[in-house]
């Protein structure tokens, strides 16, 4: 993608939010940002426009209050359809009446979605042609392995690229250690390997820009650490002195970090100070060993290992949280990832919680009230019943016919599962570990897919270019 292509892109995302009651404007304003971009004929210089993205984003944010992932359906798919017709139908007023219209009326075949529907119908030709007509599961064909580490010397509990990058990825491993790699500029290598922890790594998170990451260990403490450097820059002992069994970024506020430990405490712990304020810990039945918040940061669901989610509403001025709603997946069965994503289509109004569970299942809920209530969904078949397997959405879900999740199995394969699919759901598996597949991560455009085993071993693969 040429680099003005995704500076639009970005534009593009918050253009909703652009004098919400002027929709003449905001296609104004994109369709000169459009033209000027193109106009400018710059060199492209990775490194500057890495620099220049990750600032506008910063800069968007802060004038419109609110992050990319927390776009709502609505916003991301009139700026998507604006940007698409921009580039499809030209500058002429005719065009620019169309997407107007698109943009404010709201009316059309496309503004009511179907009861319960999650993914554009087979009837939308408009997601059909940017997505160039393929099927789901032809979008889901690799080419091969792009490439191998064999870096760490034990179980490599998780992957995760960066946000909004295509190449950076991080590995967690019971050796104790975690690394940084660039999978995508010249020969992918390590960049840096974090040492601190005395014990094996069960997880870690990437702060929203990058240059921070967060882990926590066997060993009862939750590091810092400044990626771009590799240094640690804060090693804050578990309150309890217990194992740190999860632990991620507050969406929003990177100051905020939530942790998980063996004695089921939930805890809020502030990265400035390394203190654990006030009313910001609580306790679950169980080994508190999956995390994740809902896209804007309100909800927090907590999985243990008796195979219950207890859903929290987190106050982000104060870092408290307050209980909300419990549900049991499977009585026993330990809950090992959580994973929560508002689908961002046309049709799909409903956010989800996917949960990898110890049962032999991967489980699709969809949240129903702003206390973190769940509904079943959807229940699939994984061979999952020793191992901490998780589990991930496919982040492009806007203009599919179908929609896509992808989870590790403890049969060594890497499961493509289609949740809109009654019978065979099961689209696309990839073997190339011989040991239990643990971490499964996409970067943020598909192109690549980092997955991980029981052994250490990490295989970035490669998806079929699109024609």
């Amino acid at each position: 993608m040429a680099w003005w292509q995704q500076v639009l892109a970005v534009d593009a995302k918050f253009n909703a939010y652009r004098a919400p009651n002027n929709p003449s404007f905001k296609t104004q304003y994109i369709r000169r940002r459009s033209q000027l971009l193109r106009d400018s004929n710059r060199d492209e210089d990775s490194a500057a426009l890495k620099s220049y993205l990750k600032n506008r984003i910063g800069l968007l944010q802060q004038r419109y209050g609110i992050t990319v992932d927390q776009l709502s359906v609505k916003s991301r798919s009139a700026s998507v359809r604006s940007a698409s017709r921009l580039t499809a139908e030209g500058d002429s007023p005719r065009s620019m009446s169309r997407t107007a219209l698109s943009l404010g009326s709201g009316q059309g075949p496309e503004a009511a979605p179907p009861a319960g529907g999650l993914v554009p119908t087979y009837r939308a030709e408009a997601s059909k042609a940017i997505v160039g007509g393929t099927s789901i599961g032809e979008n889901y064909a690799f080419s091969g392995v792009h490439h191998i580490f064999d870096q760490h010397a034990d179980c490599v509990t998780m992957v995760k690229f960066g946000h909004n990058d295509a190449g950076l990825l991080a590995c967690a491993s019971l050796d104790g250690t975690l690394s940084i790699c660039q999978v995508n500029q010249g020969q992918p290598r390590v960049t840096h390997t974090l040492r601190k922890h005395t014990a094996g790594v069960t997880a870690f998170d990437w702060s929203f820009t990058n240059d921070l990451l967060v882990s926590g260990s066997y060993d009862g403490h939750i590091c810092l650490w400044e990626t771009g450097t590799g240094e640690c820059l804060r090693a804050v002992p578990d309150q309890s002195g217990a194992q740190v069994l999860s632990c991620l970024f507050h969406p929003l506020n990177s100051n905020w970090i939530v942790a998980g430990s063996s004695r089921g405490l939930v805890q809020v712990l502030n990265v400035s100070t390394g203190h654990y304020p006030r009313g910001g810990t609580s306790k679950v039945g169980g080994q508190v060993t999956a995390l994740s918040f809902d896209v804007g940061g309100t909800i927090l669901w907590v999985g243990d290992d008796r195979g219950v989610i207890q859903s929290f509403l987190f106050d982000l001025g104060s870092g408290g949280l307050r209980k909300g709603k419990r549900i049991v997946v499977n009585e026993g069965s330990p809950v090992t990832c959580l994973s929560a994503r508002t689908w961002a289509n046309r049709e799909a109004r409903d956010p989800m919680l996917l949960v990898s569970c110890a049962c032999n299942a991967l489980v699709l809920y969809r949240v129903i009230d702003k206390e973190g209530g769940l509904r079943l969904r959807r229940k699939f078949n994984v061979r999952h019943s020793s191992h901490p397997v998780r589990s991930t959405f496919c982040p492009l879900m806007s203009f599919r016919q179908g929609a896509c999740i992808v989870s590790g199995s403890e049969d060594c394969g890497v499961c493509f599962l289609d949740v809109e699919r009654d019978t065979r759901p099961l689209i696309n598996k990839l073997q190339g570990h011989a040991s239990p597949v643990i971490g499964v991560a996409f970067n943020y455009d598909e192109s690549l897919l980092a997955t991980s085993d029981a052994t250490g071993l990490v295989i970035v693969w490669k998806r079929k270019q699109e024609r």
